[in-house]
């Protein structure tokens, strides 16, 4: 027979639903999300994004729907390095986000290109191995 304090917290976890965040997108992407050779840096109007030794960007707010996915239009530069020639492809963007882990690929809509796909870390620092990374945005921070 249930105690009364085994009765409330069953009816509070009812009510409210399980514990688990993982299972619930963050509304919020802004920070810096970390991986293996990739990173994603996002603010509340756009993201800049590096897999390998390239670097691209989303020029709006990355807003995943119900489902914690999003699929955005932007540009990627997959010539960065060791010589950046500067040549930015169209690009989509696609992933999913769980909880605090995001899971996306890059499509260059040029080209037959796919980078990915990548696991990001919500507040981890990216480990880039030989290649740089931008801290803010822009190649030259």
């Amino acid at each position: 027979m249930l105690t009364r304090a085994a009765f409330a917290f069953a009816a509070a976890t009812l009510a409210i639903g399980p514990c688990d965040p993982t299972s619930v997108p963050p509304k919020d992407l802004a920070g810096t999300w970390g991986g293996e050779n990739a990173a994603l840096m996002a603010d509340d109007t756009s993201a800049h994004i590096h897999i390998g030794c390239t670097y691209g960007n989303i020029h709006q707010q990355i807003v995943p729907d119900a489902d914690g996915r999003f699929d955005l239009p932007g540009e990627h530069n997959i010539t960065a390095h060791p010589v950046d020639r500067g040549i930015l492809h169209p690009a989509r963007f696609r992933g999913q986000v769980s909880g605090g882990d995001m899971t996306l690929t890059i499509t260059l809509t040029d080209t037959t290109v796919t980078l990915g796909p990548v696991v990001l870390v919500y507040g981890k620092e990216p480990r880039m191995g030989p290649c740089p990374i931008c801290r803010r945005g822009t190649r030259d921070e």
